[in-house]
């Protein structure tokens, strides 16, 4: 995914509209914006300038259509566990730059703690997860371990719009 457009690292402030609109496309990213505008009870040219300064703000990363690993032949997920030596900048870099370029790679995420990045991938077979590690990221010269977990069940969390 591409980083958000928002230079400023404070949060925009949303008003409610702002997260009607938001929870409605989360729900169905193709809706079109009369159906939007209906729902949130605003004018389609509101709600078309809305959901433009929401995306131009950042608030919209992006909108995509969600794949079923399994239905393209990639049935088999897990979590790989990334350990660095160096924690060299460039090699971070061009590391992270690598990882997310793996085919299978569904999220590439670099973290603090005693793991350095934690991918999730998905495969067609136990043979193709041995040959992502070993090929794509052990290779690696910074790389010192790997820890991989099979997923068994994936679910979507509360998300980002509710309360705290």
């Amino acid at each position: 995914m591409t980083p958000p457009k928002n230079p400023h690292p404070a949060a925009p402030v949303l008003d409610g509209t702002d997260r009607a609109i938001l929870e409605a496309l989360s729900a169905d990213g193709r809706m079109t914006n009369a159906a939007l505008a209906a729902r949130v009870g605003i004018a389609e040219s509101t709600c078309a300038s809305r959901v433009k300064a929401l995306r131009e703000s950042g608030v919209i990363a992006g909108i995509s259509a969600r794949i079923d690993p399994a239905a393209v032949g990639r049935p088999i997920q897990a979590v790989v566990r990334v350990h660095l030596a160096s924690h060299n900048r460039a090699h971070v870099n061009e590391l992270f730059d690598r990882l997310v370029a793996i085919p299978g790679a569904l999220s590439v995420i670099h973290v603090a703690g005693d793991d350095d990045f934690v991918l999730l991938v998905a495969v067609p077979s136990p043979q193709r997860l041995r040959d992502l590690i070993l090929e794509h990221i052990t290779i690696h010269p910074a790389v010192t371990k790997t820890e991989t977990q099979l997923v068994f069940e994936v679910r979507d969390g509360a998300g980002v719009l509710g309360p705290l």
